[in-house]
C-alpha cells in the first residue's frame, strides 16, 4: 500500500513539476515577466543556480553544482529511509515525505539537466518581491508544514 501511494504522490508532483518547467522555458523568455495578477502574482522565468532564495548562487559554480548534487542525494535517501521505516498509520507524515522527496527530485532534475533550477512563480506586494519559486518548492514547502503539523498535533 504505501509503496503505491509514494509512486503515485511522487510521479504526479514531478511531472507535473518537469512540465511546466518545459513550459516555461520554451514559451517564457529567461527574465521576461508576465503580469498575472497586478501588483500581485507575475510569471517570470528565471534561474537559480544556488538553494532556496539564491543562497550560494554567487560561489563558484564548479563548486556549487556538485555541492548541491550530493547534499540532494543525501536528503532524497534520508527521506526514503523516513518513508519505508514509517509505519503505515502514520498517514500524514507519509504523505509529508512524499511531497518534499517529489520537490527535491523535481529540482535535482533541473541541476542535473541544467546545473540551475527554473524558478518562475513571482509573489509580490507591489515592489516587495518574494523570491521567485517554482512546483518543485511549493511541493516540498507543503509537505514540510504537513509534517510539522503532523508532529505537533500526533498524540
Amino acid at each position: 500500500m504505501k509503496k503505491r501511494y509514494f509512486l503515485l504522490i511522487v510521479g504526479v508532483v514531478v511531472i507535473f513539476d518537469q512540465i511546466i518547467k518545459l513550459t516555461i522555458e520554451r514559451t517564457v523568455g529567461l527574465f521576461q515577466n508576465i503580469v498575472v495578477i497586478e501588483n500581485f502574482f507575475s510569471i517570470t522565468h528565471i534561474r537559480n543556480k544556488g538553494a532556496a532564495f539564491g543562497i550560494l548562487s554567487t560561489f563558484n559554480p564548479g563548486l556549487v553544482l556538485p555541492f548541491f548534487i550530493i547534499l540532494t542525494l543525501a536528503a532524497l535517501i534520508a527521506i526514503l529511509y523516513l518513508y519505508i521505516t514509517m509505519p503505515e498509520e502514520k498517514y500524514f507524515p507519509l504523505i509529508a515525505l512524499c511531497l518534499i522527496f517529489a520537490g527535491a527530485l523535481g529540482n535535482f532534475i533541473d541541476r542535473l539537466r541544467l546545473g540551475e533550477v527554473v524558478d518562475f512563480l513571482d509573489l509580490h506586494w507591489y515592489q516587495y518581491h518574494w523570491p521567485a519559486f517554482n512546483v518543485a518548492d511549493s511541493s516540498i514547502t507543503i509537505g514540510v508544514i504537513i509534517y510539522i503539523l503532523s508532529l505537533i498535533y500526533s498524540r
